[in-house]
């Protein structure tokens, strides 16, 4: 799965599985520019990657802001010379139940989950679409195709960006540009280590392979849809869940 000479964007790159992500496309031979909120934790994966050998580059960008994204891609393009892929990997939660949850968490998930993610793909198909071929990878999430109680706007924002990734397939798909997404289900990050022990070996049991995913398990998605071996797929939602939605 060979992408030398391709250069990805990997937004929300920082940590978690964002950076799994970044390391993983640039083990396979990508340059990959790193997008996050947190510039110092961005340049500190971009320089793990430089130290591989990699061209890296690190930016900071509010990804529901429309100009600030367009300013980030086109710095990608002058500094790496093209973007090949783009994964949309930047969110957050601001979990509540309906009648509790506040107006402003529901639109600042939404802004960031959602607009954010059409933004970047917006921002990165005017060069995708000139160079005719790219790839754009939406991490979704398992409860976009579920739903959850208590994460309204969260499990909203992963819907709507599954309906995203099909209507850019066909919209692009005769330009040469995949739009797949990678949809998580319940992965050990810092978000599931903060939780205690009796609630993880609960969550373990609703997941017929009996684990927690890693990191790595959704890295490996991406990998794969951004490779030279995932050209004649697109429009699709690769669930990474270890069973638990079928």
């Amino acid at each position: 799965m060979s992408l030398t000479g391709k250069i990805a964007l990997v937004t929300g790159g920082a940590q978690g599985i964002g950076r799994e992500i970044a390391l993983g496309l640039a083990e396979d031979g990508a340059d990959v520019a790193i997008c996050d909120v947190n510039l110092e934790a961005a340049q500190k994966t971009a320089s793990d990657m430089a130290a591989k050998g990699r061209k890296t580059h690190a930016l900071k960008a509010n990804v529901a802001a429309s100009a600030e994204v367009t300013a980030m891609i086109d710095q990608v393009v002058e500094k790496l010379g093209r973007i090949d892929i783009l994964v949309n990997n930047a969110g957050i939660t601001r979990d509540g139940l309906i009648l509790r949850m506040k107006e402003e968490d529901w639109d600042l998930v939404l802004d960031i989950n959602l607009k954010g993610s059409f933004n970047c793909a917006k921002a990165a198909l005017k060069y995708m679409s000139k160079q005719r071929g790219g790839a754009i990878i939406n991490i979704a999430s398992i409860v976009g195709a579920m739903g959850n109680a208590g994460q309204a706007n969260y499990v909203a924002s992963k819907a709507g960006l599954i309906g995203l990734t099909k209507t850019i397939a066909r919209e692009y798909a005769n330009r040469g540009v995949t739009s797949n997404a990678v949809a998580p289900g319940f992965i050990d990050t810092a978000m599931t280590q903060a939780l205690s022990e009796t609630v993880r070996a609960e969550l373990s049991k609703q997941i017929p392979l009996g684990r927690l995913g890693s990191p790595g398990d959704v890295a490996s998605a991406v990998r794969f849809l951004a490779s030279p071996s995932a050209t004649y797929i697109t429009g699709q939602v690769i669930h990474v869940n270890g069973g638990m939605y079928m």
